[in-house]
């Protein structure tokens, strides 16, 4: 933002829903006073055209009533408003009024008042032009070097120069090569008319040039006709700026220079006469409009810019003089003569905000006040000097950018899922094959407190999952107001999702420009995926959840899966997946146990999540602190590395099909290149088979891609499967030892660092990295193992014998009993390692094993570990 504004000297608001533009504005002494003073003309898109002679009072005085000379409103839509010599027999200055189809000359003059209203103003048509194609701007100027009078030049639509030597139309050229019409002036200096082209490059073309030129209503002659009726249209000089331009000003201040402004979308350009560039100047912001104005220093032109972000910039040659801010975005800039006031800035809006303004700052009258002497208290600064650095030392500590909490937030964001599932699915396009596929109800509210402009909902939850919208765009709320939205969640993909929350994510600008984020997290029902079925008694794998409170009913806990009419589902309840698989749960009678068992170990995630969850919140509500879940098992650790095995080989086939589909292109468009050759031969040749080969490499990449697309489809789920087997691990680990939720943290940030898998970044590097980096540094042994340097660089592995060396490897050092921790103090790391003096397994034993410990390896507890006496 700008340190200064431009200071407000006349402003007003012109009509009510009026559309301006660049041409809309023009100031000039239109009504020939004689006085040297100039006046504002406007012309609205809306066929209003208004003259102003603003004289405040006092500077930032609205507009008076006296101050607009002129208001009529014409019938058609004003495109342009100059101010010329256009009337032929006086060189008095008349107004030039651009329509879409039509040119007209308008006398401005003005009648003294008798009375205390002042004086009385109209405007008379001298002489008008039906123009038989659809204008887009013009300029004017002495055409062809002629003396007190100017020529009108108008540049149509698609893209002909229509000249009028002011009463009477003189000829028509086509641009060649024309495409869409660029902006358009004239140079006296050159006599040449210079325009910015469709192919981004500015070109100039002289008057004589056109004046010779082939007629363009003679396009439909014959070739002959047309070479003897004149010659083809050249054009002087090409210059490329490789953008569009918005506008081009010819300056002439000094008869020894004379220089052509192009402003463009990112650069404004300074060019000699002969298309040479003089300057360029880049901008790091998106100009609106420009105009060059006469430099106190000789040799250099000034320049104002006005921008997008409601700045005025004033440059003298490329360098920044100085920067205003202004209250709306200009589209057009002009400099005035006003009330003896030279160098007036006038600015016109979109939107008919016009203004006249001055640069410079007010005067500070503020006085410092004089500061009493006193002795200085040494004590009270000491004090004040500890408590400052207290707050400092404590806000160093978070490493959040954005505070974790504010008493009042700016805009709250909640969502709130409905108890019940959809009575009429709103699934759409979802690969499983059930016969039912069930979606719940998800009602986004978003509250704010102030004004949220642009304010963008973003609705995600993890695939196969899926919403029926997931983008949302909302108007600028205003303070205390509230916007809701309503969707439905379902599963789309064939296979168990391995998390069931979903995240909304509104993203907003505050009225100073500041962007912020709100957002909040919402859990779906284990209904969405899965519904009631009778327990199975066969599963090959199975795990058993130790709680310190004895087993509750599933009546209780699972309301929403058991049927209150059937006693024996108080104890054991299935689980049926929409993908087809089963999951059984049962609790113990007589021990505080709780048995979860299925066919695959991913579809044990989930169960024994809500379990966990449901059984917190049931004691949560009874007021019981104490409760806690435990596992003493054995890690399932075999079954684990066999779905990382799984999901390592598609990886491996995706790399093979990326090879041989790379391989058969080549292949591909050799043949193709032979077969063109083959083609162009003037003499034809045998094609020997090369159509036949080419037939049959096609198939086969086609053949190649869809396998490769099924590879893909079957690594997404078994990534899918690999996550919800890990969530389970990283679940027993944590319960196994008992570890804290920054540990849990840590541990999901080690097991769990992608969202997504990719080629090119994978889980199995990734993890491999993150548990050597725990191993070498709060799971380390010794300082020799933490000396190690790792590689920075991640690349594909071979095989995944090391990533299983590392996690068997992991498991071992918290069985006796490390910790994790980031922290980089060495001795707190290996102090902790090595607490209650366990026996140490030897390391060569370990990584000398050639069979990986699964299921039927089992690590003893921490309180074990620690009962054993270290040897002497």
């Amino acid at each position: 933002m700008s340190l200064f504004k431009a200071r407000d000297w006349w402003s007003t608001i012109l009509g009510e829903k009026e559309e301006f533009d660049q041409g809309c504005l023009c100031v000039a002494d239109v009504d020939n006073s004689g006085s040297g003073q100039d006046k504002i003309i406007v012309g609205s898109y809306m066929g209003y055209l208004r003259i102003f002679n603003p004289h405040p009072v006092k500077p930032g005085d609205g507009v008076q009533p006296e101050d607009l000379l002129l208001e009529v409103q014409l019938r058609e839509p004003i495109l342009q408003v100059e101010v010329g010599k256009f009337v032929s027999g006086t060189e008095g200055l008349h107004l030039a009024v651009l329509h879409c189809r039509k040119l007209c000359v308008y006398a401005v003059s003005g009648t003294l008042g008798n009375v205390e209203h002042g004086n009385q103003y109209q405007i008379k048509l001298m002489y008008e032009h039906n123009l038989q194609r659809t204008a887009c701007n013009m300029t004017y100027g002495p055409f062809g070097g002629v003396k007190g009078r100017d020529l009108i030049c108008i540049q149509s639509m698609d893209g002909m120069l229509m000249l009028f030597e002011q009463e009477s139309y003189a000829f028509g050229r086509f641009l060649p090569g024309f495409l869409l019409p660029g902006p358009l002036t004239y140079s006296s200096r050159t006599d040449s008319f210079i325009t910015v082209s469709s192919c981004r490059q500015v070109e100039s073309y002289k008057y004589q040039v056109l004046a010779f030129a082939t007629d363009a209503d003679e396009r439909q002659e014959t070739e002959q006709q047309k070479l003897s009726s004149g010659k083809r249209l050249a054009v002087d000089w090409v210059l490329n700026i490789g953008e569009q331009a918005l506008d081009i000003c010819v300056v002439s201040f000094n008869q020894a220079v004379s220089s052509v402004f192009v402003l463009g979308e990112r650069n404004f350009f300074c060019l000699k006469d002969n298309g040479q560039i003089r300057f360029m100047k880049k901008l790091d912001y998106s100009p609106s409009c420009f105009i060059p104005y006469c430099s106190v220093k000789e040799g250099t032109i000034n320049t104002l810019v006005g921008n997008h972000n409601k700045m005025l910039n004033v440059y003298q040659d490329v360098t920044l003089k100085w920067a205003a801010q202004l209250p709306h975005v200009p589209v057009s800039v002009k400099v005035a003569n006003l009330q003896n006031l030279k160098g007036v800035i006038v600015t016109l809006s979109d939107n008919g905000h016009l203004q006249c303004s001055y640069l410079g700052t007010d005067p500070s009258l503020f006085q410092a006040p004089r500061v009493d002497s006193r002795e200085i208290n040494y004590e009270e600064f000491d004090a004040e000097m500890k408590e400052l650095q207290k707050i400092i030392k404590e806000a160093t500590k978070t490493q959040d950018v954005l505070p974790k909490s504010e008493k009042y937030r700016d805009l709250i964001v909640t969502a709130e899922v409905s108890p019940d599932l959809d009575a009429e699915s709103q699934a759409i396009d979802s690969e499983v094959k059930a016969e039912a596929i069930p979606s719940v109800t998800v009602k986004i509210t978003i509250q704010s407190r102030v004004t949220a402009q642009k304010p963008n909902l973003a609705v995600c939850v993890q695939a196969p999952l899926a919403v029926t919208r997931d983008q949302f765009v909302f108007d600028d709320l205003e303070p205390d107001s509230s916007e809701t939205v309503v969707l439905s969640v379902f599963l789309k993909g064939n296979c168990s999702p391995s998390e069931l929350e979903g995240n909304c994510m509104v993203s907003y600008n505050m009225p100073t420009g500041i962007p912020k984020v709100a957002q909040c997290n919402f859990r779906l029902p284990l209904r969405l995926i899965c519904f009631p079925a009778q327990p199975s008694k066969a599963a090959n794998h199975k795990l058993t959840i130790d709680t310190n409170k004895p087993p509750i009913s599933f009546l209780t806990i699972f309301p929403d899966f058991v049927d209150p009419s059937e006693d024996d589902q108080a104890n054991v309840l299935g689980f049926q997946f929409l993908t087809g698989s089963k999951t059984t749960l049962l609790a113990s009678k007589t021990s505080q146990r709780y048995r979860i068992q299925s066919e695959q170990l991913e579809d044990l995630w989930l169960i024994t999540k809500e379990l966990t969850l449901r059984l917190e919140e049931h004691f949560k509500k009874q007021n019981c602190k104490d409760f806690a879940c435990t596992f003493s098992g054995s890690i399932p650790l075999q079954e684990y590395f066999e779905l990382i095995d799984r999901h390592f080989e598609l990886r491996l086939s995706a790399e093979k099909f990326q090879e041989l589909l790379s391989e058969r292109a080549v292949q591909f468009r050799a043949i193709e290149r032979r077969l063109l050759t083959r083609f162009k031969d003037k003499t034809p040749a045998p094609l020997q088979h090369l159509d036949t080969l080419l037939e049959g490499t096609f198939r086969e990449v086609i053949a190649l891609a869809d396998a490769a697309e099924e590879n893909q489809a079957n690594m997404f789920q078994a990534f899918t499967k690999l996550k919800s087997a890990t969530h389970l691990v990283i679940m027993l680990i944590s319960l196994w030892q008992k570890l804290s939720t920054d540990q849990v943290a840590i541990l999901e940030a080690t097991f769990l660092p992608l969202a997504e898998d990719t080629q090119e970044l994978g889980w199995e590097e990734t993890v491999d990295a993150a548990i050597s980096y725990l191993l070498r540094t709060c799971l380390s042994k010794s300082s020799k193992e933490q000396a190690l340097t790792l590689s920075s660089q991640l690349c594909m592995p071979k095989d995944t014998s090391r990533l299983k060396k590392n996690i068997t490897l992991f498991c071992d050092r918290l069985a006796k009993g490390g910790r994790l921790s980031l922290s980089t103090d060495l001795t707190t790391q290996q102090a902790a390692v090595m607490t209650g003096g366990c026996t140490t397994i030897p390391e060569s034993d370990l990584e000398e094993r050639t069979v990986i410990p699964g299921s039927t390896a089992t690590f003893p507890s921490h309180g074990q570990i620690t009962k054993q006496k270290s040897k002497p």
